[in-house]
């Protein structure tokens, strides 16, 4: 490990470290633009410069310079403040200035590095340049004239997201960054150039104009749109969420998220349910809470212990934990979370759990995917998966082909194929040393029992190695299964015990047509197709307007906090149950929040803590399907899999431009 002297400060590297990870390991700041941790070097902003000796006599790009031992270092000598100044006024040559417009102001890299290391004013009098706006899609805004060719966009785009679709024409002063042919950008990935462009070339289309970041009140979340748990800031003002950006965790998002994470945002506050509603006539007429409640306290009379529990996708544990106490207490247990039908095993946790963990996939070297089409299910694993790619794993596939962005030796679509696995694929696991399995939605009905027998056939448990992994979709499934929302027979078995009132938590996926599940009881937050078919709507609080507990698909325990409140006389789903259950005369032992955690954590020790749960590997004997078929796979629309994402414009017009190739006129500016 080189050791290095910076500015008389001793520290010592890693080996392969440049000097400018060096300078910031002895608490340097050192000013860029177009280095970034995640990317490769590009070494062409320049505004790194530090003098390094033994060297040329003059200041060097640290981005781009190997830290060397012996190296001596100096980020602050008068030679190094002038070249900063003089990259700067390069810089500012043909920038716009046009801070008091421009959405970066305020979180702008430009603005902020301007004023800490520019001049202060400019000698230059010529006319500056103008370039004409790219057009990249319904995600991002350009307004190219601002951009400094920094291209951490590009190397995103390439790296990153594996969508070769943003890229630099001309050269020199006529250089210019840039869509191909100028379509729109398709990635799901593409939001993340926002936080990466260092100026306000590339900003957010849905949030232009809304507000300035000094206005944001900024609350710690846990998104719902997926399974992965993407840690993210919602940046909300008065009563509504305007912007949702991603907050760093290494061990689950890295810094990115997914468009539908950062654009779901709008659907806060369209289609909401804000009152209580009861079907009269066959119609949903609003009513007061006392009404809707002496409605279920009726059906509850008439049901009996003949009660069930539906969750949906996005509830959170605290939700799902009230509702069974109250079914409980009902004498029902009744619980559900696959709504839409799914039914595998789950007598052991492990064997529906992704053990590898999600950091864990960057170090595997063999991986077969069964039945899923990760980049849509969980598209940050899918990051990872081509991290994983180009240090050598190779990997197969089974199921509907895709673009999952990285090579893939696709076997066919016939989940028979998990019984006679090609010897090619056999050697390379026989030979790999972390081979990883990913079962997806679409495998796990008829095709867990073989993908468990693979555990040996494929060597995927070795010491210190979990290789089996069950890739989840919905943000509350392993919260669900934590708490027992999982009958042997999945939501059929439901129906088939005929219950006369049925909670739904926010679940808007079941086949109503298909189930007889007697009153229903929709509890959520948006009005779509559960609280279309139910006959009591009682008003509940979406992800961002209640503090709740999430786990995510490695059965990681997380918490976000309440960035705004629910609106009308909406009000917190646990709440609703606690307030219920003194009117059906079965009061709940628990009148905070912070009780009812502690009730959970009693009953459910592995919810007690944010943390990585602790699942001790165990597979259950399963039969083995003989019989082979093809596998489709579950999410058929990115951008529409929830209540909140069909009520959001912009994923509505995401999903019908980036999938169903209509065209929307831009309007000039």
């Amino acid at each position: 490990m080189p050791t290095l002297t910076v500015d008389g400060i001793e520290v010592e590297v890693p080996a392969g470290a440049t000097v400018l990870q060096a300078c910031e390991a002895a608490g340097k700041e050192i000013p860029r633009f177009c280095y970034h941790e995640r990317l490769s070097i590009a070494g062409n902003c320049r505004m790194c410069l530090v003098e390094i000796a033994p060297g040329p006599p003059k200041p060097q790009a640290s981005c781009a310079m190997p830290a060397a031992d012996k190296m001596v270092v100096t980020t602050n000598s008068e030679k190094v403040r002038k070249a900063r100044e003089g990259v700067m006024e390069f810089l500012l040559i043909n920038h716009p200035l046009d801070c008091p417009i421009c959405d970066q102001g305020g979180e702008c890299d430009l603005q902020d590095q301007s004023i800490a290391y520019g001049k202060g004013h400019s000698r230059f009098a010529e006319n500056k340049r103008a370039v004409t706006d790219k057009y990249m899609g319904p995600i991002v805004k350009t307004i190219m004239t601002r951009c400094i060719q920094c291209t951490r966009c590009v190397r995103f785009a390439e790296e990153v997201a594996g969508m070769e679709e943003i890229g630099a024409l001309g050269r020199g002063e006529d250089m210019q960054i840039t869509s191909y042919l100028e379509r729109a950008v398709t990635s799901e990935l593409s939001g993340n150039v926002v936080d990466l462009c260092p100026v306000g070339a590339l900003t957010a289309k849905p949030y232009a104009f809304e507000a300035r970041p000094w206005e944001l009140r900024k609350t710690y979340a846990i998104d719902v749109m997926d399974a992965v748990g993407t840690n993210i800031r919602l940046d909300s003002r008065g009563r509504q969420v305007l912007r949702c950006v991603p907050r760093i965790n290494e061990d689950v998002n890295e810094e990115w998220a997914h468009d539908k994470t950062r654009h779901h945002v709008d659907g806060l506050v369209r289609r909401r349910l804000d009152r209580p509603f009861v079907r009269r006539e066959g119609r949903l007429v609003p009513a007061t809470w006392a009404e809707a409640f002496e409605s279920v306290k009726a059906a509850a009379e008439a049901a009996g212990d003949k009660v069930a529990v539906i969750a949906g996708d996005l509830v959170d544990a605290e939700t799902m934990y009230a509702a069974k106490l109250l079914a409980r207490s009902l004498g029902s247990d009744l619980l559900e979370g696959r709504q839409t039908g799914m039914a595998y095993d789950v007598s052991s946790l492990a064997a529906v759990n992704f053990n590898t963990t999600i950091a864990g996939v960057e170090t595997a070297d063999a991986i077969l995917i069964v039945g899923s089409n990760v980049r849509w299910e969980a598209a940050l694993v899918n990051t990872r998966i081509r991290k994983a790619v180009k240090a050598g794993a190779k990997v197969y596939a089974i199921g509907e082909e895709v673009d999952l962005t990285y090579p893939v030796e696709w076997l066919g679509n016939d989940i028979g194929l998990l019984g006679r696995l090609p010897q090619a694929l056999l050697d390379t696991f026989a030979d790999a040393k972390q081979p990883m399995l990913i079962v997806g939605g679409a495998a796990l009905k008829d095709g867990q029992g073989a993908s468990l027998a693979l555990v040996e056939t494929l060597g995927l448990i070795k010491d210190g190695w979990n290789g089996y992994n069950v890739l989840h979709f919905s943000a509350s499934r392993m919260a669900g299964l934590m708490l027992g929302y999982a009958q042997a027979g999945g939501i059929r078995s439901i129906a088939q015990a005929a219950p006369k009132l049925t909670f739904l938590l926010g679940a808007d996926e079941v086949d109503f047509a298909a189930h007889a599940l007697g009153t229903l009881v929709y509890v959520g937050h948006h009005g779509d197709k559960g609280a279309a078919a139910a006959d009591i709507v009682l008003p509940g609080a979406a992800y961002a307007e209640k503090s709740g507990t999430w786990v995510n698909l490695e059965g990681r325990v997380q918490r976000g906090d309440r960035a705004v409140f629910p609106p009308g006389d909406a009000r917190e789903d646990w709440a609703i149950f606690r307030a219920l259950s003194d009117v059906l005369g079965r009061t709940l032992p628990f009148d905070t929040l912070d009780a009812l955690r502690a009730a959970m954590a009693r009953d459910v020790p592995m919810l007690a803590e944010p943390g990585l749960a602790s699942i001790p590997w165990s597979a259950p004997a399963l039969p083995i399907s003989a019989e082979g078929g093809a596998l489709g796979l579950p999410i058929k629309d990115f951008y529409l899999t929830n209540a909140i994402c069909r009520a959001s414009p912009t994923m509505q017009r995401c999903s019908a431009e980036l999938l169903h190739g209509e065209t929307f006129a831009e309007a000039a500016e």
